[in-house]
């Protein structure tokens, strides 16, 4: 299968965040489906900054990707009225760059910037002044005629996603003063979003086949919303237009994705983990090379889905298959394998 013919692929990923359907996100919070620490948090810091006419905290969204942090960022732009503009770190090229956004600004809009640890390192200097004293510094011109201009910024609201919290400088992380870590969904709240977003597809699902697309969604609505989409399609050419259990079961067949949610590459990092390493230790940069995927990839999109299920586990010594995993797979744990699954306190260090 082709890297961009996997449904929870990187690039579908990326690819959805630019050209996802509109239709289907919430508008506004009480529409908003899961994360509630993160959201009845935000309720009350919102509700404060409307009442005082000010600007709302800067916030940081850490998670795994397809979480709901870009449809986040617009539910906020609404409650509090403003304009949101969006942006990434890795589009952000040079300081002039973000510098040109900040001004455009208007009094409280919201600036959004995804894969915000990849920030240019000089761009990311002037986000301190712009953050905490609502002003830039720019220097115009090289050496003696150098010139140093300070420029005022209208109050606005910078909201920061990020897969990786770890890789943000701590002088960049302390400047925010809203942080909520995202969380991967349950099958009930996925069962939630598969519903609402069927209803305004015009598509008809029985119960059963919404628990079932839940389940093996990943945890994910980005994922869920994909797979409805896809048993939609599979409803209107092979069936009536339903989404029934049969015709669910015959497109997760054709889709190569199992009970647990696991599709090709899952299995596959996986197996070389049992059948090259019996079971493991092995490190990650191993198992991007030997599958042929990027690291980040692989710590980003595939791995938290694993540990969550249980079917992986990172140990100091590296990355371990559980005995879950070989039940999954069909295949019988060795015994040195059952006594090795506890030893996983700790992240790999490779």
């Amino acid at each position: 299968m082709d890297n961009n013919d996997r449904v929870v692929s990187a690039a579908n990923i990326a690819r959805d965040d630019e050209y996802a359907d509109a239709s289907l996100r919430p508008k506004r919070l009480s529409e908003y489906i899961g994360q509630r620490n993160v959201t009845d948090n935000l309720k009350v810091f919102i509700g404060a900054a409307v009442s005082r006419g000010d600007a709302l905290d800067h916030v940081l969204f850490y998670g795994p990707p397809g979480l709901g942090k870009t449809t986040l960022a617009g539910i906020i732009a609404n409650e509090l009225g403003v304009d949101l503009r969006i942006t990434s770190g890795p589009a952000i090229e040079r300081a002039g760059d973000l510098a040109a956004l900040l001004t455009n600004l208007n009094e409280g809009d919201v600036l959004f910037i995804d894969e915000i640890h990849r920030l240019n390192r000089n761009a990311e200097e002037i986000l301190y002044s712009a953050m905490e004293d609502y002003e830039i510094d720019m220097i115009v011109g090289k050496g003696p005629s150098a010139r140093s201009y300070r420029i005022d910024l209208k109050k606005f609201t910078l909201i920061g996603a990020t897969t990786r919290a770890g890789n943000l400088s701590a002088p960049l992380r302390d400047r925010f003063g809203i942080i909520s870590k995202f969380e991967l969904y349950t099958p009930v709240e996925l069962g939630e979003i598969i519903r609402r977003s069927a209803a305004l597809l015009g598509t008809e699902i029985d119960g059963e086949s919404l628990m079932e697309l839940a389940k093996r969604s990943r945890g994910t609505p980005r994922v869920a919303n994909r797979l409805l989409k896809r048993v939609r399609d599979f409803a209107q050419v092979k069936g009536d237009g339903h989404i029934g259990m049969a015709i669910t079961d015959e497109a997760l067949s054709s889709l190569a994705i199992d009970k647990m949610g696991l599709e090709g590459l899952d299995r596959e990092i996986l197996r070389l983990i049992i059948d090259k390493f019996g079971g493991g230790p092995v490190g990650i940069d191993t198992i991007a090379a030997a599958i042929g995927e990027e690291r980040v990839t692989i710590e980003d999109v595939y791995e938290p889905y694993l540990m969550q299920a249980g079917f992986l586990h990172r140990t100091k010594q590296g990355r371990m298959a559980s005995r879950d995993a070989w039940s999954h797979l069909g295949l019988t744990p060795p015994e040195r394998s059952v006594q090795l699954g506890f030893m996983v306190d700790g992240s790999e260090d490779e």
